[in-house]
């Protein structure tokens, strides 16, 4: 407005500008945001100018806190200088407790509360104890989960004590993060199942046991189902506002997107800070592990400990991994890459590293693997094909840590006959998944091709099965298959026990006969 004063003009210039460059980075369904946050923008603008007059509204310092609520939130996500990195740079030099360090140095820091108080507890502490949630929705986890599992990995490995949480009591909930529709009501049974299936795995990664350092899992549901739906309300309703719970990323996307958000899982975010008060009540745990789509939720667990316990906790997050290509980690065009052996192979296992993108390779090699920053600097200065080196290194790496480094030999032995077109000694294939047939199932028409792909995971539907036979990349004992509706039958076990399908050059499984 001409009216205004030339101050008075910039400063508004320097907010809306900010401010419309956030709508535009978030423009695709979110028109209504846009005149939302322009109308807060002008109506904060003229009352700032009026209480605080137009010297103090420019300062640049002033300006920052005033927007604090809600249009700076939005400027902050969007921001490319928000990385912890970047904007704790002097905090992050001075880091002298190990766990943060190495944290710091691999690049698993995405957030933190309070980082210097924290790196001065971890050091006057020794050990303390944090801990890290895993909810119960699948009967495995995969590799999605593994950089916090690394994390605790290296908690231990810095002299501290990690905590799993299984989340008996949470998946009955079940988390909203970063989900455009409520999740499927598991049974107890079911969560039962999944929490059996996904505990088998820490035992590779930590040492589980009653000394000072040692890891210790434990369970929600064992405080959970316990509580008293009023007494809980009277107790913690108050430390929680309706403002700050609308105001988490989490909310604010189902909502922008106009989908259903019960009252379940609006709990889960309360649940979840309770988890954090009990855990340093019963364990003494001071930091909470996480993923940075969990941030609100944390942080809330850290004010409710202040709140109730009058307790120092912190909240440290990693980044969410994503590929170079900007897909999410932990899923392939083949499925999910789960962690358990019953799941996913060996060999299938080895190969989704072995796969990795040339541009992924030394981040992937700091986050999951124990190689030291050394001879990963060493592997970075390879080019061209000689990048194959360090993607075997770092299979090798990731594979070892999971399921043990006495593997490696049959994967590459399976590798080394698949590639040289020899049709397989049993010894060249026991690192390929396999399954198993009876004589009578291959007697007169046999199994079909399309059926075994599947089974084996070579394929993710019949429909990609039948498009890998008339492409030529399905091949029977190095034939290839021409039939999309042929079987397997007797005949072909030729007087042997198993036969080796493939799929492309790099995938086979195997049928034994039973």
């Amino acid at each position: 407005q001409p009216s205004l004063l030339p101050k008075q003009r910039l400063c508004s210039y320097y907010l809306f500008t900010h401010i419309v460059k956030s709508c535009i980075l978030n423009i695709v369904d979110k028109r209504m945001r846009i005149a939302r946050m322009m109308t807060v923008a002008a109506s904060m603008f003229v009352t700032a100018t009026r209480a605080f007059g137009p010297s103090k509204v420019f300062s640049h310092r002033w300006t920052q806190r005033a927007l604090g609520s809600t249009a700076t939130a939005e400027i902050l996500t969007d921001s490319d200088d928000t990385s912890i990195y970047a904007r704790d740079a002097d905090a992050l030099a001075n880091l002298q407790s190990p766990f943060l360090q190495v944290m710091r140095d691999r690049g698993f820091l995405h957030q933190c509360t309070n980082i210097e108080l924290l790196d001065q507890k971890l050091l006057e502490n020794q050990p303390s104890s944090a801990y890290l949630g895993f909810d119960a929705t699948a009967d495995s986890l995969h590799v999605g989960s593994l950089l916090q599992i690394m994390i605790l990995r290296h908690l231990q490995q810095s002299g501290h004590r990690p905590i799993v949480l299984v989340g008996g009591g949470t998946t009955k909930v079940g988390d909203p993060t970063g989900k455009d529709e409520s999740r499927v009501m598991l049974t107890d049974e079911v969560i039962q199942n999944n929490l059996h299936g996904i505990s088998k795995v820490f035992e590779k990664f930590l040492t589980f046991g009653d000394e000072r350092n040692e890891a210790i899992m434990v369970n929600n549901d064992d405080w959970l189902s316990s509580l008293k739906y009023l007494d809980f309300l009277r107790e913690y309703g108050t430390q929680f506002t309706i403002n700050r719970m609308m105001s988490f990323e989490s909310v604010k996307q189902r909502l922008q997107r106009e989908a259903p958000f019960s009252f379940l899982e609006f709990n889960y975010m309360i649940l979840q800070a309770y988890d954090f008060l009990e855990l340093h009540r019963r364990h003494g745990a001071i930091l909470q592990l996480g993923g940075s789509d969990q941030w609100g939720n944390m942080v809330s667990g850290v004010d409710l400990g202040r709140r109730c316990e009058g307790a120092e906790l912190f909240a440290l997050t990693a980044p969410l991994i994503t590929t170079s290509d900007g897909k999410k980690m932990g899923k392939t065009a083949g499925g999910a890459i789960w962690l358990n052996a019953d799941k996913l192979s060996e060999y299938d296992y080895w190969q989704f590293w072995r796969n990795t993108a040339d541009a992924d390779v030394i981040r992937f090699l700091k986050l999951f693997t124990e190689l030291p920053l050394e001879d990963i600097a060493e592997l970075e200065k390879l080019e061209g094909a000689d990048i194959n080196k360090a993607k075997i290194v770092l299979a090798d790496q990731a594979t070892a840590i999971l399921h043990g480094r006495e593997c490696l030999s049959q994967i590459h032995e399976t590798i080394q006959t698949m590639f040289s077109g020899a049709k397989g000694d049993l010894q060249s294939t026991e690192a390929l998944p396999r399954v198993f047939v009876s004589s009578e199932e291959v007697e007169g028409d046999g199994i079909r091709y399309l059926d075994l792909l599947v089974n084996l995971e070579l394929a993710t539907s019949k429909k990609e099965a039948r498009r890998l036979i008339k492409g030529g990349g399905a091949r029977l004992e190095g034939v290839k298959i021409e039939d999309e509706n042929g079987s397997l039958t007797a005949k072909d076990f030729d007087g042997k026990t198993e036969v080796t399908l493939r799929a492309g050059k790099k995938r086979a499984g195997v049928v034994e006969l039973q």
